[in-house]
Formats: C-alpha cells, structure tokens, sequence
C-alpha cells in the first residue's frame, strides 16, 4: 500500500469530477432509459452491444427492480426454455428445475447483466427519477427530465434538468410512469386499442408471459415500453417470479431501436 499520505479533498473531487464528465457525455443520448430493473438494463445492454449511445436512469439505490427478491424474498428466479440463451450469453448459472422451467439466482442473474450493461458501455445512474419527458414541436417524445429522487421523496420544490434522446423507453414496472405522464401532460394517443393506458390485470403467467413480447413496442411517437411497463400500457395480465418475459422484452426493444436508429 502506498505511504502517501490520503488527502480528503482529492477523494471528493476525484468523485465530483467524474460524476460531472460522465453526466455531460450523456446529456444527449441515442436511448435514454427510465428504471433499472431487468427489462431496462437488458434493452440498456443490446443498444450498448450495437454501440449506441444509451443510459439508464434509476431512482433507487440500486438497479435491479423485483429481480433481487425472486420470489417471496426467496433470491431464485425462473425463466422459461425461451429466456435460457439469455441466461447463457450473460453467463450466468442455471438449471432445468422441471422440463422447461429452468432456475438460476437471482442475485447472480442480477450482478451480471449490471456488469455486463456496464461493461458494454451504457451508463447506469442511480438515486434519479425521470419525473417527466421533453416533447417536440411535433409531439415526439425527444428526451427525459430528470431530478434527484432525494429532492423527489422530500418535496422540494427544486427544478430539474433535461437530457434529449432520440428513443425514451418505460422501463418503470407496474408504475408506468413515464407513460402515465405522458398522457396526464401531452394528451397524445397511444398505440393502444382504447388509444390510453388499459391497465394491470391480475396475475396469470401463462397470459402475461404471453403477451409481453407483442406489447413490446413503440406506444407513442419515440416512446417504447418495456417488461412490467408494456403489460400494464396494453391491458394485459402480470406474472409473478418468472423472468423470462423481462429479458426477452428488453432484447426485442433493444434490437427494434438500434434498428430504427440506424434508419
């Protein structure tokens, strides 16, 4: 260990400086990302693998959503024959429970599409809220706003700050809440079958799972949803501790914008 002497005022502004680098980089992203949890980072993780410009903004302390706690708070997740090939290009452990079901940790499931997100090059942000979106002239969904989730929690009336994108994706879970704003604020129409928000049906897996690749998609102009998000925007039903949906959904919403962007 170095006999240096530790200077507290290097440590902080070592922590300032590249916190500011790393945030003015991203003020203008190809995708901006709203939550963490396995659908996010997953889209976040294919854009960054076709290396587009993407960023994750999560207003918890750690990324990850309800993937952490399995089921019940019992750390293991399930995914089904379809999501394994996911599991395998993260490298992470798994094994068939029963035939189709395959059983992997949800810690280790977690820590390693975190890691690889990371290491692909997409930005991860922590302790950010996206509290609402920017919008073009042409009524596009253009980019996020963003504050503090401790100004959020506290109620202070402190103004936020904005990063453009040319694709914001809901990413929010059950919430919706890029999409609920989007409607409360600008009104527009989704790509829906009433033209708003269907809403959460109760849980079934074999439906849930079901649906969430067809509700994957581009819902207003600019904006897509993803995993819990797509099936609480469509109307369908959610499905508990598999997983496999929420991967596979970030995946199709990755590959479908790098597409477009390429466009």
């Amino acid at each position: 260990m170095s006999k240096k002497k530790l200077d507290d005022v290097i440590v902080t502004k070592a922590i300032i400086d590249s916190f500011h680098k790393k945030l003015l980089n991203d003020l203008r992203l190809d995708t901006a990302i709203a939550g963490g949890g396995p659908a996010g980072l997953m889209c976040a993780y294919e854009l960054a693998k076709a290396r587009r410009k993407v960023a994750v903004f999560e207003r918890n302390l750690a990324p990850g959503g309800g993937m952490w706690g399995g089921g019940l708070s019992y750390n293991i997740i399930v995914v089904q024959d379809e999501a394994k090939a996911i599991l395998d290009e993260l490298g992470v452990r798994s094994e068939e429970y029963a035939e189709g079901y395959f059983i992997a940790s949800s810690l280790e499931t977690m820590a390693t599409l975190i890691d690889k997100t990371i290491k692909a090059g997409a930005s991860i942000y922590n302790l950010l809220s996206v509290e609402d979106v920017m919008v073009s002239e042409h009524k596009r969904i253009c980019g996020v706003v963003l504050n503090w989730r401790a100004n959020e929690l506290a109620r202070f009336h402190i103004d936020p700050v904005s990063i453009s994108a040319k694709y914001v994706v809901d990413a929010t879970g059950h919430e919706m809440a890029v999409v609920k704003k989007v409607v409360e604020k600008t009104g527009l129409k989704l790509n829906t079958p009433s033209g708003g928000i269907e809403g959460e049906r109760s849980m079934n897996a074999e439906l849930g799972e079901s649906a969430i690749m067809e509700n994957t998609v581009e819902v207003a102009d600019g904006l897509f949803v993803v995993g819990m998000s797509a099936n609480a925007v469509m109307g369908s039903h959610r499905m508990g501790p598999i997983f496999g949906g929420m991967l596979l959904s970030g995946q199709k919403a990755g590959r479908e914008i790098t597409k477009l962007l390429k466009g």
